[in-house]
């Protein structure tokens, strides 16, 4: 064991021989940097679409079923299965007569419009028309007002929940309830302004968006035949039943479409799981690409440095045969050149954490959400560590098996 002496002593001499070489320990650390700033930039994006996903995943609701036309994830297939019929209001009311495990069913279809109120103005505004349940399936809050109600998800009355965002855009001081906007050019009264989701994955806003009732959407926007892209989401009574509710409502669905035995659905039903699986598998391959690119730079970063620490042990034959002859031990002088390696790469990955930080910002603010925690930080710092120990280990062991008789006589 190395006492706290030859410790402090190695750490010295360490550090003064990359001092006396400085500039060729700073190109050295450039394969570090690199790949530091690589593990840093592929686990902040990682850590960062993770929280943002599962941000997002929650206003689906785990406990919703979403009976479509398309499943969310489809590859080829879509050239086949656009030829399926579409669904209407039918589907959406047996599923509320015949289930047994939902507890909410909300049919939905949207377009978008401009919505106004005086002089102010938001366009390209998501419009959705859909009933009163459609607040319980989206775990919406309400900052003012009140939601749609039964009576009037059914009826003719033009009344309209408005979204955060246009809230705030509409009416910057509040006081939204009772005023009229108008939507592609119609009136509607609000009744309500819903509290503020976010965006889904940073790609758009949840909160840009406006409810109507589904007779009223019906009534302007689009024929009461012409179903194109209805959704029907089913909120069911506890997550554990989900399986059965998926098959009960398969049953109700295929019973309705008069779908023969044994052909498949001409329907799908989709949930949160599908994405977690496919946002999963995604993930899977970003974080592979991403880890062969930093190993690469790492790799190529830690030659150098074996290479420059190799150079070191050369140059200074007869510094380590002198420190032996004065009884200076094996693993002395390989810990001395370890902790010059270690230093190097630890030096080239604080370089690249203080690079990755300000890229880090800029990517969160204009391409997509990152996050840089304590984790990514420490696993940055172990790697660089890791990378000087492997990389000074054959040079350092090579110092220590030095002949100190040789050692000296070196010129």
């Amino acid at each position: 064991m190395l006492s706290l002496t030859e410790i402090k002593e190695d750490i010295l001499i360490a550090l003064n021989a990359i001092r006396a070489n400085l500039m060729r320990s700073s190109l050295t650390t450039l394969g570090i940097v690199i790949g530091v700033l690589s593990v840093t930039l592929m686990g902040t994006a990682i850590e960062g679409l993770n929280r943002a996903f599962q941000t997002s995943i929650a206003s689906l609701g785990a406990d919703v079923l979403y009976v479509q036309k398309f499943p969310w994830v489809v590859g080829e297939e879509w050239w086949r299965l656009r030829n399926r019929k579409e669904l209407t209001l039918t589907e959406a009311k047996a599923i509320e007569q015949q289930s047994t495990y939902a507890v909410a069913v909300a049919p939905a279809q949207g377009t978008t419009k401009t919505v106004k109120y005086e002089s102010q103005s938001a366009e390209g505004v998501a419009v959705v028309g859909s009933n009163q349940d459609y607040a319980a399936l989206q775990g919406a809050s309400l900052a003012e007002g009140r939601f749609l109600t039964e009576m009037e998800s059914s009826g003719a009355r033009p009344v309209v929940v408005l979204g955060a965002e246009i809230g705030q855009k509409l009416f910057p001081r509040g006081g939204a309830i009772g005023h009229s906007v108008k939507i592609g050019g119609y009136s509607f009264r609000v009744v309500g302004v819903l509290g503020k989701l976010g965006s889904f994955l940073g790609l758009f806003s949840l909160d840009n968006r406006v409810v109507i009732p589904l007779e009223q959407y019906y009534q302007h926007f689009q024929s009461q035949h012409e179903h194109g892209g209805l959704s029907i989401g089913v909120k069911v009574r506890d997550v554990n039943d989900l399986p059965e509710a998926r098959e009960e409502l398969r049953g109700i669905l295929r019973k309705v479409r008069h779908a023969a035995p044994g052909t498949e659905d001409d329907f799908a039903i989709n949930q949160q799981d599908l994405l977690t699986n496919a946002f999963n598998s995604i993930g899977l391959v970003i974080a592979g690409v991403g880890l062969f690119i930093t190993g690469l730079a790492l790799f190529v970063g830690g030659i150098g440095i074996m290479n420059v620490m190799f150079v070191a042990v050369k140059e200074r034959t007869r510094e380590i045969g002198v420190r032996k002859a004065l009884g200076a031990r094996r693993i002395t002088i390989m810990v001395q050149f370890l902790v010059e390696s270690s230093a190097i790469c630890l030096l080239g990955g604080l370089i690249g954490l203080v690079i990755a930080f300000p890229i880090t910002i800029i990517i969160d603010k204009w391409v997509l959400p990152t996050a840089m925690p304590i984790s990514i930080v420490v696993i940055a710092i172990l790697v660089s560590l890791a990378v000087g120990v492997i990389s000074g280990l054959l040079p350092a062991y090579r110092a220590a098996r030095l002949d100190p008789v040789e050692a000296l006589r070196y010129e």
